[in-house]
């Protein structure tokens, strides 16, 4: 909440809006609360190894690593910002059929709008495109399935709308500089 007041009241430190928590040396600092936690079990992985730090995230019922490339934004908390109805239900229904071939003449069409308009009112509502949101939308998808779950990758990038493990992998490697298989590999111990 205060990442840009940090940033201009002190113009040398360099500020990662995005980190939950950032290690710089033997400086730590957390975004909140909750990532308060998430920073005491990376303290806990540092000093006492990724056994233990698990088994104390497992008593907390909290994920040793957040699934999503560490980010404090979740594309589905940020669309809630908005109470107009009709991108509340279209984002809805983003949400629960990330696989669907979608478009904007079919979002638009799901909540009675014109294509030009639904694009014009999702962007004021939401500062996004109605495609970004998707693409989001189907990486923090495949980012559940690569943590969650022992599907392939064939089949997550199907499940998450991706169409192919090709098409995944270059928007995992744009968005996150990973590939999804290193990704699991990176966060597979969330619970």
């Amino acid at each position: 909440m205060l990442c840009e007041k940090m940033a201009q009241t002190y113009p040398d430190v360099k500020v990662n809006m995005e980190a939950i928590y950032v290690k710089d040396g033997n400086v730590y600092t957390s975004a909140g609360i909750t990532a308060g936690m998430d920073l005491a079990l990376a303290l806990l992985e540092e000093d006492l190894g990724r056994k233990f730090a698990l088994l104390i995230a497992r008593i907390m019922v909290l994920f040793l690593k957040r699934p999503g490339n560490q980010t404090q934004f979740s594309t589905v908390l940020e669309a809630q910002k908005t109470d107009y109805q009709p991108i509340s239900q279209a984002t809805e229904w983003i949400n629960n059929h990330p696989d669907e071939d979608i478009t904007i003449e079919k979002l638009a069409e799901q909540v009675l709008m014109s294509p030009r308009n639904f694009a014009r009112v999702f962007v004021r509502e939401l500062n996004t495109t109605p495609m970004k949101y998707v693409e989001k939308i189907r990486l923090e998808t495949a980012c559940r399935y690569l943590t969650e779950t022992n599907l392939s990758i064939d089949q997550i990038a199907t499940r998450s709308g991706f169409k192919n493990a090709v098409n995944m992998n270059r928007i995992f490697m744009k968005t996150y500089c990973t590939t999804p298989t290193q990704y699991r590999r990176d966060f597979k111990t969330a619970l």
